[in-house]
């Protein structure tokens, strides 16, 4: 059971028969009256955002919430297909249900698939993944005056960030999933 008092930042519930996750929070204690807890939260299941008062010490079950650890193998028709770990079963995702990671999915790269009972509901990338530069202008020596200048440069995934200028087409670069930005070049 968790406890409106036990609320943080990404915290998860079961309202209403329905997995929420804490989004934001707000202790209130009017001068008259009992403490509330006003809660903005997500639909883990619809991704829609949904605002509500509790009261203060409101009891709240967990939901039944699974980790696996599955390879992305293929795409195929608009379904994304992947394989567990562990007991190799396959199942086969939609684009609604793996949009938010689009950008990074690569073949034969292990994700962290969400599971609700047994219905998959969220796939997480890997915290940094590696990514072949396709396309990149040339970064001329020059272009900056104090350093640390950008340019665009197209991922093998289709995804667009900004790298530094030394980096080059066919350069392996290390990304960081959560905020899509540059870490560094890698060597083969």
């Amino acid at each position: 059971m968790v406890s409106t008092s036990d609320f943080r930042k990404g915290c998860k519930i079961l309202f209403r028969d329905q997995p929420y996750m804490v989004v934001d929070f707000q202790h209130v204690k009017p001068g008259k009256g009992g403490a509330f807890v006003r809660t903005k939260m997500k639909n883990m299941l619809t991704g829609l955002m949904h605002e509500e008062t509790f009261r203060s010490g409101e009891k709240f079950p967990s939901p039944d919430l699974a980790y696996r650890q599955m390879q992305f193998l293929y795409e195929q028709d608009g379904l994304y297909d992947f394989m567990d770990q562990e007991s190799f079963e396959q199942i086969s995702l939609n684009k609604d249900q793996v949009e938010e990671v689009l950008d990074y999915l690569k073949e034969q790269v292990i994700y962290t698939v969400l599971y609700f009972g047994e219905r998959p509901i969220a796939v997480t990338p890997p915290l940094h993944m590696e990514f072949m530069v396709k396309e990149t202008p040339p970064g001329v020596k020059g272009d900056t005056a104090q350093g640390g200048a950008t340019k665009p440069a197209t991922l093998e995934t289709g995804k667009v960030i900004q790298v530094p200028l030394f980096v080059n087409e066919g350069d392996s670069i290390k990304v960081d999933t959560r905020t899509g930005d540059y870490i560094e070049r890698v060597k083969k």
